[in-house]
């Protein structure tokens, strides 16, 4: 005959099961938690890059306004990066901090300028490759170009 544990009480006792987590189940948990967390931190960091191009836009417009300003006083692109002329000189890094702004390739001619954003050296966004240099022209052309020199024009000026 087989013998059955009882309680204090002549009740039959049910088989012990065991509270909380196994390490296994544990394990599993903070893996999964890992995976996410990786996951997440990555599309944060992809969008604070994207959100922080607004800082080169607004510096953009901004000299782009200057320019067009000093063009309707002396009628030339070129008296921008004079002092003796009437026009304000362009500030050369945008509000935030993360661009430089550079009137080039060259200095702007008398009736042409190109307009750049490139990402200050040692700044959050110095890691953005994607949008390595952003540009507009008297044009109003806007271009970009990834830190490969493809063009990524469509990627950097949608809004």
């Amino acid at each position: 005959m087989l013998s059955t544990q009882t309680n204090g009480r002549g009740q039959p006792q049910s088989p012990r099961r065991p509270y909380g987590f196994s390490l296994i189940e544990l394990m599993i948990v903070v893996a999964i938690v890992a995976i996410l967390s990786a996951i997440a931190m990555n599309s944060y960091a992809k969008y604070m890059q994207s959100s922080r191009r607004s800082d080169a836009y607004a510096a953009l417009s901004q000299a782009q306004g200057m320019m067009e300003r000093c063009y309707a006083l002396t009628f030339n692109y070129k008296n921008v990066a004079t002092s003796s002329s009437n026009c304000t000189d362009i500030s050369t890094t945008s509000q935030e901090g993360y661009y430089s702004i550079s009137i080039g390739p060259a200095a702007a001619t008398t009736s042409t300028y190109t307009l750049t954003a490139t990402p200050v050296a040692g700044s959050a966004q110095a890691a953005d490759t994607t949008c390595a240099s952003i540009s507009i022209d008297n044009a109003n052309n806007k271009t970009a170009l990834s830190s490969g020199g493809a063009n990524e024009s469509t990627t950097c000026w949608q809004q």
